[in-house]
């Protein structure tokens, strides 16, 4: 690094070891920001701002310390887990992969899996600021044809340049993408396994999908996802694009982008990224320090202003005149050239707010040309990789007439609806327990039916539907409804007229079984008693929940395959009446006894043979259901936590964090973790 301001120099350097730290543990995205934002070196704002910077992130340092704390993992058992060294992810006893080696095990992985069998291809010839601006992904992603590829992809950012100082942070570091398009119904448990192959232990691992939506608004781009946290640290983007180039997606298609170097410093063991054993002879920082160090002095302090801006012009024309030319590929290459460019003359300071927002809506012009092009030149070459297929109808349930009298009267059963996603966000969770709990009961009384305490409980992986003594069959009904006026209702005989038969057929009655009555004006009509007899329950709710699930509203709802939206794709139903299982079928899953319990079990799927055992298999697993329940438990184990360290957390202050960590986990166990005194000091 340049030299400069001392003061500074020890700043940054310890700020950038507490990211490392506060990172590991978990803390929010929001919060671990605030560590982005360094004055750059020999700046104005350089000294100048030291003093307010270091005030705002006292906060900061304070709430890694308390998180710590109160983070929560999905393990079996209580863990006190050390954090001074660096993170430890690989198998004890494992040989640690290469950097090289993890580039190759991951091609090997998903070239071989089936519902996969990714093509493996070469980084693009052009920078990229993300492995998803490479064509193979956002150009592939529209359209019908179905797409699957994986590749390392080098991702510069001129903005990320710290000289190689930073032990985190670099100007280019190497993303690898996999794109899956159309969903193969089971994406998470896919990657669960491409940690494996990593040499990540996933058994013994707090491995959690949190949601962390995308959106680039430059290439008319987004989705909806999560980040994947390995013990509190960012490894993976995990994606369901449903938008590109301004387009809605028919198909959205899977993004799956790991952070190569964060993974192998944690896999290897090591505090800076120079210190990555690339291959078996050499380091990365014996690789790529010196570019690091070179393209930081480039991009930050020599890259010529002037000049930057002429060729963003000449790359904005020549774009532009290739899609004139319906040249959609040469078009998109100029096109990341441009976005390269941009930002470039950002790195250097040389945007300002006006002028910001215009490249933005010359580069999102041009992207939504582009990606309209692309998708006529594929329909006129005729779809060289074929089409999409449209989701196979479910296999049709029939009901047994049969079911278990254990747990029952004749008349009445306990039922249970499950309805298993993949990690709703925790205000999802809440918003669709909510609504359910609104809506269920006037269901319930509308169909006419019997029934004991209703509970609507739910975890970040499922919705549940409880209702004790359920009636196996409707109440019967009687309606009186109103015909045509008596006066054109029978002939000058008294025999029926076409008025009334009409009616009579309309509503299922006889001629000889209406009567007359004045309405509330005096009014003659006819009038019939329609008898309604009662349908049996499993008959009804088949019918009946899909609707109410349909109904259900969310801040942003997503499609993943088919056209029904939810929050997140829907991966398994359970509907169980007593031991009859419901003809229900909604978004394409047909319902089952089948649950899915936590994915590091031994044996991840579960037959539940009655309704009244649901709970109890879900609490073998320590899954548990209620959350309020959760909550509970979460508060007393952190309190009990806090305590061997002779620590105390005020509830009020803890409320909104204990909300949202309730609705990340379903079993959830208490981790105490510590960090080096040293991050606490901040220079004078």
């Amino acid at each position: 690094m340049k030299g400069g301001c001392s003061a500074c120099d020890m700043l940054r350097q310890r700020l950038c070891a507490l990211q490392k730290t506060v990172a590991r543990l978990g803390c929010p995205r929001s919060s671990r920001q605030v560590l982005h934002r360094l004055p750059r070196r020999n700046s104005p704002a350089c000294c100048s701002q030291r003093r307010d910077f270091a005030a705002v992130t006292r906060p900061l340092l304070a709430a890694s310390r308390v998180y710590s704390q109160v983070a929560t993992s999905e393990t079996h058992e209580p863990t006190t887990r050390e954090t001074n060294g660096a993170s430890q992810l690989a198998v004890v006893g494992a040989r640690q992969l290469t950097f090289q080696e993890a580039i190759t095990a991951l091609e090997q992985y998903w070239a071989k899996q089936s519902g996969a069998n990714c093509a493996i291809l070469l980084p693009h010839n052009t920078e990229v600021g993300a492995g998803t601006m490479n064509p193979a992904t956002f150009l592939r992603v529209t359209g019908p044809e179905p797409w699957n590829v994986c590749y390392p992809e080098p991702s510069v950012r001129p903005d990320d340049s710290r000289y190689g100082n930073n032990p985190n942070r670099v100007q280019r570091h190497t993303q690898f993408q996999v794109i899956m398009k159309p969903d193969p119904g089971n994406p998470q448990e896919l990657y669960l396994g491409s940690l494996d192959a990593l040499g990540i232990d996933t058994q013994a691992h707090d491995i959690r999908f949190v949601e962390d939506n995308w959106e680039a608004p430059v290439l008319g781009a987004w989705g909806l996802g999560w980040e994947v946290w390995c013990d509190g640290q960012e490894i993976t983007q995990f994606t369901y694009f449903q938008q590109a180039g301004g387009t809605p997606l028919p198909h959205p298609a899977i993004e799956i982008t790991y952070g190569l170097e964060r993974i192998l410093m944690a896999l290897q063991g090591v505090q800076h990224f120079k210190d990555i054993q690339y291959t078996a002879s050499m380091t990365y920082g014996e690789l790529f320090m010196q570019n690091e160090y070179e393209m930081s002095c480039y991009n930050l302090d020599e890259a010529n202003v002037e000049g930057q801006r002429q060729r963003f012009e000449l790359y904005q024309q020549e774009a532009q005149r290739m899609l004139d030319k319906r040249l959609p590929v040469p078009a998109y290459d100029h096109l990341l050239k441009l976005s390269h460019t941009f930002n470039l003359l950002d790195a250097r300071g040389a945007v300002g707010m006006t002028e910001r927002a215009e490249c933005f809506a010359t580069m999102r012009h041009l992207a939504r040309q582009v990606t309209g092009l692309w998708m006529a030149r594929r329909e006129e070459l005729g779809h060289p990789l074929g089409t999409i297929a449209p989701p196979a109808e479910p296999e049709p349930i029939t009901i047994h007439p049969e079911a278990s009298t254990s747990g029952r009267t004749a008349d009445s059963a306990d039922f249970v609806l499950e309805v298993g996603s993949e990690e709703l966000p925790p205000d999802d969770v809440m918003t669709a327990v909510q609504q359910l709990r609104d809506r269920v009961p006037a269901l319930l009384d509308r169909l006419r039916l019997g029934h004991g305490e209703v509970q609507i409980e739910a975890t970040p992986r499922r919705l549940a539907l409880l209702i004790s003594q359920l009636a196996v069959h409707q109440r019967g009904a009687e309606n009186k409804l109103r015909g045509p006026p008596a006066k054109v209702a029978f002939g000058p005989n008294g025999s029926p007229s076409k008025a009334l038969l009409g009616f009579c057929k309309k509503n299922g009655v006889q001629a000889d079984t209406v009567f007359t009555e004045a309405d509330s004006k005096g009014t003659e009509y006819v009038w019939a008693v329609v008898k309604q007899p009662g349908r049996a329950t499993a008959e009804v709710l088949a019918e009946e929940l899909p609707v109410l699930l349909a109904s259900l509203n969310f801040k942003r709802s997503m499609r993943w395959r088919g056209s029904t939206a939810f929050s997140r794709p829907l991966r398994w139903l359970l509907a169980l009446h007593g031991s009859t299982a419901l003809p229900l079928t909604y978004a394409g899953i047909s319902a089952s006894n089948t649950t899915r319990l936590l994915r590091n079990s031994s044996s991840p799927l579960h037959q539940v043979a009655h309704a009244d055992e649901y709970q109890g298999a879900l609490q073998q697993q320590n899954i548990v259901l209620s959350i309020e329940g959760r909550k509970q438990l979460i508060w007393e184990a952190v309190e009990a936590t806090a305590g061997i360290v002779e620590g105390h957390l005020s509830r009020a202050a803890a409320q909104e964090l204990l909300d949202e960590v309730t609705n990340l986990v379903e079993a959830p166990t208490v981790v105490l973790g510590n960090f080096d005194p040293a991050f606490l000091s901040l220079p004078k």
